[in-house]
């Protein structure tokens, strides 16, 4: 389903600020080269997920998924003088890709990335998060959310990425394991006392979490 009218999403795109040079050489890579390159934030997200890391100023981010490295060097632009952004990727393969681009960047001091299994790593972190941010396998979403919540900080944020998944939740039966355990996540976090949240139609959606 097509969620954003493609002239709409040219004219955003045409009217947000540009990438920086490494932004922009992840970006072509990865479109050219990466054989799921949808999954990559892009342009306007990513400038999303900049500003809204400059607001907050954040001390130390998590991030749960982090492809080819463009979402966590966006992030990192907002970290304050000490700060730190922790990234988890399963793939060894893009793990090295994003590696290569943090030091492109001159971010390999300020970026973490462990390579492994997000779920056996989040719980051997010893940090208090200003900023999480989820975007990997969607049937996990609830199970890193979970073990996520109690770390975060009081008014911290936790961000999630592909809530409308392709416009699938907007079926009337949701059909496919992602789209159901996305659907589930969205109302799991609806119902949460813990937090508030509001959800933005960028992209393919993105879920504002907000800890009490």
């Amino acid at each position: 389903m097509e969620l954003i009218n493609p002239q709409a999403e040219q004219y955003a795109k045409t009217n947000t600020s540009a990438l920086d040079d490494v932004l922009s050489e992840i970006e072509s890579y990865t479109l050219a080269n990466h054989p799921h390159a949808q999954m990559l934030s892009g342009h306007v997200q990513g400038k999303v997920l900049e500003f809204f890391s400059r607001m907050i100023a954040p001390q130390r981010v998590l991030e749960i998924g982090t492809f080819t490295g463009f979402s966590a060097l966006c992030l990192a632009k907002g970290l304050t003088e000490d700060g730190k952004l922790v990234t988890l990727e399963l793939r060894e393969d893009d793990a090295a890709t994003a590696k290569k681009y943090f030091a492109k960047a001159g971010m390999e001091t300020k970026i973490d990335l462990r390579a492994g299994d997000a779920l056996q790593i989040i719980p051997t972190l010893n940090e208090n998060w200003d900023l999480v941010f989820i975007d990997a396998d969607k049937v996990n979403y609830i199970n890193y959310y979970e073990l996520t919540l109690p770390s975060v900080k009081k008014g911290g944020w936790i961000l999630a990425d592909n809530v409308l998944f392709h416009g699938e939740v907007l079926q009337e039966t949701i059909k496919g394991k992602n789209a159901i355990a996305i659907n589930a996540f969205n109302d799991h976090v609806k119902k949460d006392d813990r937090v508030e949240q509001a959800m933005l139609t960028v992209r393919d959606g993105l879920l504002l979490i907000q800890k009490k």
